[in-house]
Formats: structure tokens, C-alpha cells, sequence
């Protein structure tokens, strides 16, 4: 399981999400964002970092 904490990127936001692949770790993320931070143009390089933190949940402490 991957799991992404929106705190890692947006300091004090306590949002998280758990999905199998990371593809869908980061469609719920960019929802998020949009819906709960007002993005409204997720550019390549937020894409990249979004990615840069995700990991595995079981390696999560």
C-alpha cells in the first residue's frame, strides 16, 4: 500500500491518502489540493513532488 501525507507539502494540512498504485495516490492528491487548498493549475513540477512523497506504507513510522 502507498500511502501520501499532504503535510509533507503543505505544512499543518493533516489529509492523507492510501492507494494501491502511486497513478491513483496522485489523482487523489491533485483532487485534494484543488478541492481542499484552491489549485487550480497543478503544474509538472507539483506533480513531481507529489511523487517524491509517496511511500510505502508498511516503511511509514
Amino acid at each position: 500500500m502507498r500511502l501520501f501525507e499532504c503535510g509533507t507539502l503543505v505544512p499543518g494540512c493533516t489529509w492523507h491518502t492510501r492507494a494501491d498504485e502511486d497513478a491513483e495516490v496522485v489523482r487523489r492528491v491533485v483532487e485534494h489540493l484543488k478541492s481542499a487548498h484552491g489549485e487550480t493549475v497543478i503544474r509538472e513540477n507539483m506533480i513531481d513532488n507529489i511523487k517524491a512523497r509517496i511511500r510505502d506504507e508498511a516503511t511509514a513510522a
